[in-house]
């Protein structure tokens, strides 16, 4: 092992003005923290050559285990400590607050209130894009489908059918029925079709708050899964597992802050009409009327009469 190496492992000893300018870097940690919060010294560590770290006990509420640290340091041949940098550190057994996590990571299934948003990466792993018949060959193309028939159809004219046609067997139709699920003895009825209905939509449907906040229907939504029968022409399943109706059957005019197009923030809410106090007039006379005074009329007329007896 080289000296080098062994010097660079020893601790280094502390400059001895650097180390004695205790009160200095007590000062330096009271101006920049609150009065009264700077506790004791606890230690002292050599940074570098010259170069001195103070540490002092922090007694703010909240900051447990916490260090003051104030480095003071000083020129070469001088004995003038100067103050380098103050700073609050966390000791061993600091308190400290936990990582932090990214929204993302963060959020569960059953997080989401009315009004969230809850916008989607564009590499969403869980949504792929759909068939828009862009990647469609052109119809005269040599891979259409039209052209492999015709293809097909001339092969066909000129090769010798030497394979006889396979007959379906008699249980292939009830198979295919089975599968279908028409074999059973009893299916739902449309009254029984219309109730479930009536039941999912009051449940998640367009007239839940969740859906009266939501950016947009489930219908244009990538996480809705399409259900066969009469009912996957209002209904589906949603998929998204952080939305509040994952794995339920939702009506397509249902909605929530989970949709796959999220992104798109809604339109702003229009301002709330003036209120008004009243929707009637307000009459000013441009000349005041005249003050009467109550019972003056009365006074006057017996006045009179007592006069036309006399």
């Amino acid at each position: 092992m080289s000296a080098a190496t062994t010097r660079s492992r020893t601790p280094r000893t502390p400059d001895r003005l650097c180390a004695e300018a205790v009160d200095l870097a007590r000062t330096a940690a009271e101006e920049a923290a609150f009065p009264g919060v700077v506790g004791a010294h606890v230690s002292v560590v050599a940074e570098g050559d010259r170069v001195v770290t103070h540490f002092f006990e922090c007694k703010e509420p909240g900051y447990r285990g916490w260090r003051w640290a104030v480095t003071v340091t000083r020129a070469s041949r001088a004995k003038n400590v100067t103050l380098d940098e103050t700073v609050l550190l966390p000791g061993e057994d600091a308190l400290l607050a936990p990582e932090w996590v990214p929204w993302s990571e963060r959020l569960r299934p059953g997080d989401m209130g009315p009004g969230d948003l809850l916008p989607t990466d564009a590499e969403d792993l869980r949504l792929e894009p759909g068939w828009s018949g862009e990647d469609a060959p052109p119809p005269n193309s040599v891979v259409s489908a039209e052209m492999a028939e015709l293809a097909e159809a001339e092969d066909a004219e000129v090769t010798d059918l030497t394979v006889a046609p396979v007959v379906p067997v008699r249980g292939s139709i009830a198979s295919v029925a089975e599968e279908l699920g028409m074999r059973r003895a009893r299916v739902l009825s449309r009254y029984g079709l219309h109730s479930a209905a009536d039941r999912w939509d009051e449940s998640f449907g367009a007239k839940t708050p969740m859906a009266q906040a939501a950016p947009a229907s489930c219908v244009s939504c990538g996480f809705l899964v399409a259900i066969g029968g009469s009912l996957g022409q209002a209904f589906g399943v949603c998929a998204n597992e952080f939305g509040p109706a994952d794995g339920r059957l939702v009506s397509l005019s249902y909605g929530c802050g989970g949709h796959s197009e999220a992104a798109v923030m809604p339109k702003p809410l229009r301002p709330a009409p003036p209120v008004l106090d009243s929707m009637a007039s307000d009459v000013f006379p441009l000349r005041p009327a005249a003050e009467t005074v109550p019972g003056a009329d009365e006074d006057t007329d017996l006045l009179a009469a007592d006069l036309g007896h006399s």
